[in-house]
């Protein structure tokens, strides 16, 4: 009885800790091409961009009134429609510069949680897919 009862209170605490580790939202992303400029957040500097060109469009579930612009979030592809569309252990560091709504170039699909740049859609999943399932964290 003891011994099952250690085997519970070490269970709970594993998944306590589990738990408290992950804070990651899940989402979708889609790509934009250029024209990036002008942006909700920024208007036409072109200095807001990272020179990675690791940046997105915030959906409106992030967009926040405008509080997502300058926002860095970590980004992973989890899965697709296509198998292999992911790239494997690629997690990467946006920031938010527009609003995807508004945005100049249209999003490769509406209603994305986040609409990645070229470059960093590339970096994360194969360029030719439109849409991603992500994990984002702030």
């Amino acid at each position: 009885m003891a011994k099952l009862q250690l085997f519970f209170q070490s269970l709970f605490v594993i998944l306590a800790v589990l738990f408290y580790l992950s804070h990651a939202d899940v989402g979708t992303a889609a790509q934009y091409k250029t024209p990036y400029l002008p942006t909700a957040c920024y208007g036409n500097d072109a200095s807001q961009f990272p020179s990675s060109n690791l940046f997105a469009s915030a959906g409106e579930g992030i967009w926040d009134n405008g509080a997502a612009c300058g926002r860095q979030y970590l980004v992973r592809c989890i899965s697709a429609a296509q198998p292999r569309t992911c790239k494997p252990g690629q997690t990467i560091q946006i920031k938010i510069v527009d609003r995807a709504l508004t945005s100049v170039s249209r999003p490769s699909r509406n209603g994305a949680t986040m609409v990645l740049s070229t470059t960093a859609f590339g970096m994360i999943a194969n360029p030719s897919a439109s849409f991603i399932n992500i994990e984002f964290q702030q």
